[in-house]
């Protein structure tokens, strides 16, 4: 257990242990595949001194994305024999001290959001059967979902499966609306105002895939009006709806992910960055996404200037962590705490979870998890530059105005030492 203190307010961060508090450890999930993979309960209680528990800050989150936000929905969907490594140990180490489906060792910038927002962790949609089960949001995510479908990729000669991408998300979230207000879509309208919406990250994928295969970094290029449309296009079809505040993330830095820094090494020094040691041309790519991204945002808060759309700069809340590791108790950010041997801690022959892999004995200590997904350690100096610092767009603090937790984790002690106030 570990606190967050202010003048008026502690915020208490308690490890859960196995038991009903895991909202999914019986369900068979919508795929009718029959799974037991649990899906976690609220394990942060952020309380008042001297008072009850604080009020959530929203009555609930409905995310989408990829395996950056997947709590658990990738076994349900896939299936429990799928042979993916984060539905086993050493995934989930750190907090949960089993695998819950998420690609790390712990918590994500999901979970922290909805704990600070005084949520429990957001239910992933394919583990639920009830209205009831989706009292507080459901989670839409799943690792290795894209934003454009599969049939863009076929018709640029590039082949990356049958996989879940944002229309798929959008679809059942659709379903949920049925669900939550069956035959009347109108008596939704008030749940959809008040909740929050979290439409990503997403994209990463639409480039990874291609990356892995070689395909020219000038052809992904090429993608990324299509892939910053199609988040366009779920945003408005979420407003259409009614949703009234969203947070749209972009990209992390994907040239300081060790996995391409091993694959794309280089013995020209210009290639990195000399600050961080991230690969350069990688890094330019995620700021063009963003920066394309950023552009359509403004775009639509000028179409629905009574909707509040908040750009959330995972890219610079990331480079934080890659340019002064120490501010956040990280020794390694540039290496994986679960992989190979090698620089990076990462190798062609072994990954986390098969083959030969090795594991770190502490995860806080490295900025990686896995090789290609952010460690615990990372992913919450992430939501905490999100949440109180400068990364959100406009702040999430200043807009959430009746949500006094975001104001005091400004003024906490641990957010002065990691953002120098």
């Amino acid at each position: 257990m570990f606190f967050l203190k202010s003048d008026s307010f502690s915020f208490v961060f308690e490890r859960p242990e196995q038991s009903g508090a895991d909202m999914a450890s019986s369900a068979s999930g919508r795929g009718g595949r029959g799974l037991l993979i649990p899906a976690v309960a609220a394990a942060v209680v952020v309380l008042l001194v001297g008072a009850g528990p604080a009020a959530a800050c929203y009555p609930r989150v409905f995310s989408f994305g990829d395996s950056l936000v997947d709590t658990g929905n990738y076994g349900f969907f896939y299936g429990n024999n799928s042979g993916e490594p984060a539905l086993r140990p050493p995934y989930g180490e750190t907090f949960f001290h089993r695998a819950t489906g998420r690609f790390s060792d712990g918590r994500l910038v999901l979970d922290f959001i909805a704990d600070t927002m005084g949520l429990p962790f957001v239910r992933p949609y394919l583990s639920g059967r009830s209205a009831e089960d989706f009292a507080c949001g459901a989670n839409f995510a799943v690792g290795g979902a894209t934003a454009l479908a599969p049939d863009f990729f076929r018709a640029r000669g590039f082949n990356i499966g049958e996989r879940v991408h944002l229309d798929m998300e959008m679809k059942w979230f659709r379903e949920l609306l049925d669900l939550l207000c069956p035959g009347d879509l109108a008596s939704c309208s008030d749940m959809m105002k008040e909740s929050l919406f979290l439409v990503g990250e997403i994209g990463g994928n639409d480039y990874n895939l291609p990356l892995l295969s070689r395909v020219p970094i000038e052809k992904i290029r090429t993608f990324t009006p299509s892939v910053v449309a199609k988040i366009s296009s779920t945003i408005t079809e979420l407003i259409k709806l009614g949703a009234k505040t969203l947070v749209v993330p972009g990209n992390l830095p994907i040239g300081c992910v060790p996995k391409y820094l091993l694959i794309f090494k280089s013995d020209d020094k210009e290639d990195y960055e000399p600050e961080t040691g991230c690969l350069r041309w990688m890094n330019e790519f995620s700021e063009y996404h963003n920066r394309l991204l950023m552009e359509e945002l403004e775009k639509l808060r000028k179409l629905h200037p009574s909707v509040t759309i908040i750009y959330a700069d995972y890219y610079g809340a990331a480079m934080e962590i890659f340019v002064s590791p120490e501010r956040f108790g990280i020794e390694d950010p540039l290496v994986a705490c679960c992989g190979g041997e090698g620089t990076y801690g990462v190798s062609l022959s072994a990954t986390c979870g098969l083959g030969e892999y090795k594991v770190c004995d502490n995860p806080d200590k490295y900025g990686s998890w896995d090789g290609f997904h952010p460690s615990e350690a990372a992913y919450k100096a992430i939501a905490m530059g999100l949440l109180r610092g400068t990364y959100t767009q406009p702040s999430i603090a200043s807009v959430t105005s009746s949500c006094p937790q975001l104001t005091e984790l400004g003024s906490s002690v641990e957010y002065k030492v990691l953002y120098d106030l």
